[in-house]
């Protein structure tokens, strides 16, 4: 008989999927997303070392708290920010982890507002 499973059971499923093919070097690390429904989540991760280069959500950003963090706009302000930051440290090439998630919404909208900063991936 088969399990009832929630969407969160089958997003981390497809995820540790992805992982076993995408992972982060010093030269390309990885652009991992996370959503949750009220913010979105962008890290840069080198899985080598095991270190967070780069880390930007809509709890702060710009410094401040962004009242509705779970939508296309913020998704947006979240890639561009991630892929500035990503220039700052001299990051210029990502793997991009979509954590998951259908390359569709909000996930695209931070993809491709990184893409438009300067981020290549």
């Amino acid at each position: 008989m088969a399990t009832n499973s929630s969407k969160d059971d089958r997003r981390s499923k497809i995820h540790r999927r992805l992982r076993h093919t995408l992972a982060g070097t010093p030269e390309r690390p990885r652009l991992c997303v996370f959503r949750s429904l009220k913010h979105t989540y962008a890290q840069i991760i080198d899985d080598t070392a095991g270190k967070t280069l780069v880390s930007v959500s809509t709890l702060k950003l710009d410094g401040q708290r962004v009242k509705t963090g779970g939508n296309l706009e913020a998704a947006k302000r979240v890639g561009k920010t991630v892929a500035q930051q990503a220039k700052e440290k001299g990051i210029g090439a990502v793997v991009f982890d979509r954590g998951g998630y259908l390359y569709h919404g909000r996930i695209k909208a931070l993809a491709d507002a990184a893409r438009e900063a300067g981020l290549k991936f």
